[in-house]
């Protein structure tokens, strides 16, 4: 293929870049716009990561005109995503757009029906389902390794205090939306992807720290949720991002014939005679930096998926089911009460 795949990139900040350079990266698919707030904050961004020619603008709208771009990667804060996510669709733009993709759920139904409505290929930005450990547990999932999973707990614990980059509109509630909106999600398409299973009901309660460095949150930011699924599976996510922790992304899956920890494996069916845990090696989710992020495996999946016209297993389709839980835990946790799903 001789033409390249022309992307533009709104939001060039601390994930922007990472999604520029690993677009630099592929073959396939070359950065020929940047848009952002500040013309300077664009040129500063284009020098760290090394690109010497790219069109910039302010305005979104004027650079969605270009018949030059074919897919665009949405890295702006969260309350402007499904905005900008919907005039790429309606431009005719394949878009990779940063979770979380909606805050509340008549946004997560525009989101769906107007990428319905355009057909444009889609990747939703949870990018762990390229972490060398989630890559490593699936595939032991599909081969039986430790049965049928029937419990499942994946959790999130990252203390995002003043120190953190996004910190200070990550602590607004029409921004960061909740403790899963703004990170837990994660955790909770982590879940869905190892269980491959469809929620149906979702229970969740909701606490904060008295650490004045989390003062600032206008929700709270410890959430545990409790979630059933289709086939009576039951789950449960825990997300806390005003704790005082080293990172920790923990998995913890239950089978009928094993059980995997994180990196640790115990499976006797298939190892006779296992005393113990075996260690997998691999890599661990193990930082809140998003340049520790595999950015390269989602955009390399992301391109392919538009050159060969193929849909994406976490696409919008899939990220509102991952979105939807996160939302009913939160109408669970202010109201009290159990809320059943889907909610569109």
């Amino acid at each position: 293929m001789d033409k390249k795949l022309g992307v533009g990139i709104v939001g060039p900040g601390w994930s922007g870049g990472e999604h520029i350079k690993a677009y630099m990266n592929n073959p396939h698919s070359e950065v020929v716009a940047i848009c952002g707030r500040d013309e300077s904050r664009i040129k500063a961004k284009m020098k760290e990561v090394g690109i010497e020619k790219c069109a910039i603008y302010t305005d979104y709208e004027q650079m969605l005109k270009r018949d030059d771009i074919d897919a665009i990667s949405i890295c702006t804060p969260n309350d402007r995503h499904v905005k900008e996510a919907v005039m790429a669709a309606q431009a005719g733009k394949h878009f990779l757009i940063e979770k979380p993709i909606a805050l509340n759920v008549e946004e997560l139904k525009e989101l769906r029906d107007a990428t319905r409505k355009a057909k444009v290929k889609t990747v939703v930005g949870f990018v762990l389902r390229w972490n060398p450990l989630f890559e490593t547990i699936k595939p032991l999932l599909e081969d039986d390794t430790i049965g049928r999973v029937y419990y499942g707990e994946v959790d999130y614990y990252h203390g995002i205090g003043p120190w953190y980059k996004q910190f200070e509109w990550n602590v607004k509630k029409n921004i960061g939306g909740s403790s899963l909106l703004s990170a837990g999600c994660h955790a909770v398409d982590g879940l869905r992807w190892f269980l491959n299973d469809e929620a149906v009901e979702v229970t969740a309660y909701s606490t904060r720290s008295k650490n004045p460095n989390f003062e600032p949150y206008e929700y709270d930011p410890t959430m545990v949720t409790i979630i059933k699924f289709k086939s009576g599976i039951a789950g449960k996510v825990a997300s806390s991002i005003d704790c005082i922790t080293p990172y920790i992304f923990n998995i913890h899956l239950l089978g009928d014939k094993g059980t995997i920890r994180n990196n640790q494996l115990y499976a006797p069916s298939k190892m006779p005679g296992q005393k113990g845990f075996a260690v997998i090696p691999t890599i661990l989710p193990d930082s809140g930096d998003v340049t520790h992020h595999p950015y390269l495996g989602e955009i390399d999946h992301f391109i392919d998926c538009i050159l060969n016209d193929k849909e994406s297993f976490v696409n919008v389709e899939d990220g509102v089911k991952t979105h939807e839980i996160c939302l009913a835990a939160e109408i669970s946790a202010r109201e009290g009460r159990s809320v059943k799903l889907p909610l569109i």
